[in-house]
Order: structure tokens, then C-alpha cells, then sequence
């Protein structure tokens, strides 16, 4: 009996210890952002190569290649990708976060949690410590879709792109291009067994 009993207590420890790694599924996730121009003309880019897993212990390391930047205008691509993030030495934005696995482990099955995630963000050269607020919507015992909550406002001078903004702005002949950039995210996980 008293085996038994401890076989119980210890059931969900076992599960935790054999959940394998969660992967971003990149087909279906979505890392969007708003470029403003002379003003108030505002447009929505996003990219199309992203990656990310979250591990066991809460260790979530997610990357974008920046040469993956789809504005619909292929020259824009073109000149954010060469002028603004400057790919061939910068190829990737690089997000590190630990989201804690109890918390994760919390949630039931179609349910949704918020929660605020605290990551360091290496983009251009420069890091960044960011507090993303994001809800996550437990959609099976291997499936989570995890979202902004509201936009995150990135700053061009944060990340040392500002004289890319200007590059950009000059070399389009606009009059202005905001150097605040809100950006958003939803991000499919599915976990694989180990």
C-alpha cells in the first residue's frame, strides 16, 4: 500500500521527466510588426523563417532570420534586409526566456493563462533585457499556442538601427519613418516525445 501510495505522489514527476522538448511549428506561428511612415501610414510585415524550442526544464531559446523580412515589395526587402539590419552581419535576432514548467505544467487542458515572460533579446549587435506579457492557451497535453497579449514597442536606438530608420527614410524619400516599431506574435508549440 504504502508503495503505492508513493508511486502516486511520484506519477507526475515521472511525466514531467519524460515530456520531451517543445518546437516552435514554424508554418503556422507568426511574428508580425508595424512600420509608420510620414506620419500616420501604417503597414504590417512580418517574417518567414522562425525557429524556437522550449525545454523540459523552461529554457526557451527562439531565433529569426532577418534576411526572411516580407514586406510585399521586394526592393523593401531588399533595402531593410541590406541598409536597416544589415543581414550579412547580422543575420539573426536571437530571444533567450525561461518560463517556468510548473506553471506550464498548471494550466489544463483548454484553459488559458496569462503570464509575463522576462527575455534577453540580441539583435544588431546590442542585448536587451524585455518583459513580454503573453497568454497561453493549453489546446492539448502537447499543444500550446502562446500569443502577445498587446504589442511590444521596439526602439530602433534600443537595438542601434536607428541610422539604418534614416537610411531607409532618406533613401525612399520620405519624410518621416517612426523609430518605435510595435510588434506581435503567435506562436504554435508542439511538443515532441523524448
Amino acid at each position: 500500500m504504502k508503495s503505492l501510495i508513493i508511486g502516486i505522489l511520484l506519477l507526475p514527476l515521472s511525466l514531467m521527466a519524460s515530456a520531451g522538448t517543445w518546437t516552435v511549428e514554424s508554418d503556422s506561428s507568426e511574428v508580425n510588426f508595424i512600420s509608420i511612415k510620414k506620419g500616420d501610414i501604417a503597414e504590417v510585415h512580418h517574417f518567414n523563417s522562425i525557429a524556437g524550442t522550449l525545454t523540459d526544464k523552461g529554457q526557451f531559446n527562439f531565433s529569426i532570420a532577418l534576411a526572411s523580412v516580407a514586406t510585399n515589395i521586394d526592393i523593401r526587402d531588399e533595402r531593410m534586409e541590406s541598409l536597416l539590419f544589415e543581414v550579412d552581419k547580422y543575420p539573426k535576432l536571437i530571444l533567450k526566456a525561461y518560463v517556468d514548467p510548473k506553471m506550464l505544467n498548471s494550466i489544463a487542458v483548454g484553459s488559458v493563462k496569462v503570464a509575463t515572460v522576462d527575455a534577453e533579446v540580441s539583435l544588431h549587435g546590442k542585448k536587451q533585457k524585455m518583459a513580454f506579457i503573453v497568454s497561453i492557451a493549453k489546446l492539448s497535453e502537447s499543444h500550446i499556442l502562446v500569443a502577445s497579449v498587446a504589442p511590444i514597442i521596439v526602439m530602433a536606438d534600443s537595438f542601434g538601427l536607428s541610422a539604418g530608420v534614416d537610411k531607409l527614410r532618406e533613401i525612399a524619400g520620405l519624410s518621416a519613418i517612426s523609430k518605435a516599431v510595435p510588434v506581435s506574435f503567435m506562436l504554435n508549440l508542439k511538443q515532441q516525445p523524448k
